[in-house]
């Protein structure tokens, strides 16, 4: 099966009687389709319980692809911890996530997103390549790109406030593959980001397109969430215990070790130079 080529209508929104996690954890998987060109198992599903349903998608472990750099856990697990990073910041930048058992074994579910009618449009306000060698107002420059023809463009994003602290979360899991695919604006005009398999390495992988504030100093707002999440981290809390039951303890001592990094530079991350700093494709 294949997955519509528009993306599949409006699920249910959740009554309060019936929390999102509830529903995604609880709820009955109905497989509906595959998304297509996905290097991995993901499946388009419906979720049902206690009345209530919605869209989400699945990613059975059994679907994944090893890879030699992440030897230790699943993708599923790790999806899961960046979930738990983004709300413990409190900026909800990940959609609803789980690790639950389903028609395929244990896996990821996580709340699909709809994106609104103008939904490349909206996109489009977020990245784009432009003529010259500086950004417009507005705008953060990433860098020079070849468009072919011996031709180049300048890659830009938007000086947005919901990209600038995905940036900052991106520098706390270590994300090795943010593309301009995986941002999803909401018809509520949330950003959502998705795919976070790639994360938690214990080494420098970071690896994205929004690099336009590399250097600057982070947002008071930025700093306030680092510190709040610095002090859960702490070895007996219940975000760390939650943590370990995803990741290795070598892995939560990393991600201790770039929380304290952002905290004492008071900087965003600037590029290693040790590892590429554009992930490709970078769509």
């Amino acid at each position: 099966m294949s997955a519509p080529e528009r993306i599949p209508p409006r699920g249910v929104t959740p009554p309060p009687t019936v929390t999102p996690h509830e529903l995604l954890a609880k709820g009955e998987l109905t497989v509906r389709g595959r998304v297509a060109e996905a290097s991995n198992a993901v499946l388009y599903c419906t979720v049902e319980y206690a009345g209530v349903s919605a869209a989400c998608v699945y990613k059975p472990v059994a679907g994944e692809r090893p890879l030699w750099d992440f030897p230790d856990g699943t993708l599923a697990q790790r999806e899961v911890a960046a979930y738990e990073l983004s709300e413990a910041m409190g900026w909800g930048l990940i959609p609803p996530t789980v690790l639950r058992d389903g028609p395929y074994g244990e896996g990821m579910c996580q709340m699909w997103i709809d994106a609104p009618e103008d939904a490349e449009e909206g996109a489009e306000r977020l990245l784009a390549l432009v003529e010259g060698a500086e950004p417009g107002p507005g705008w953060k420059a990433v860098g020079l790109a070849d468009v072919g023809g011996d031709r180049t463009a300048l890659l830009v994003h938007a000086d947005d406030e919901r990209l600038r602290r995905l940036a900052v979360l991106d520098a706390v899991i270590n994300n090795g593959d943010r593309k301009g695919g995986h941002l999803l604006p909401s018809a509520d005009g949330r950003l959502y980001a998705i795919d976070h398999g790639v994360t938690f390495n214990a080494d420098d992988k970071l690896r994205t397109l929004l690099w336009g504030w590399a250097g600057e100093p982070l947002t008071e707002e930025a700093t306030e969430a680092l510190r709040r999440l610095s002090a859960n981290l702490a070895d007996g809390s219940p975000l760390a215990a939650r943590l370990a039951e995803l990741l290795t303890a070598g892995e939560i001592e990393a991600l201790r070790g770039r929380v304290a990094d952002l905290l004492r530079t008071g900087r965003h991350r600037e590029p290693s130079g040790q590892w590429p700093a554009i992930p490709w494709p970078p769509v």
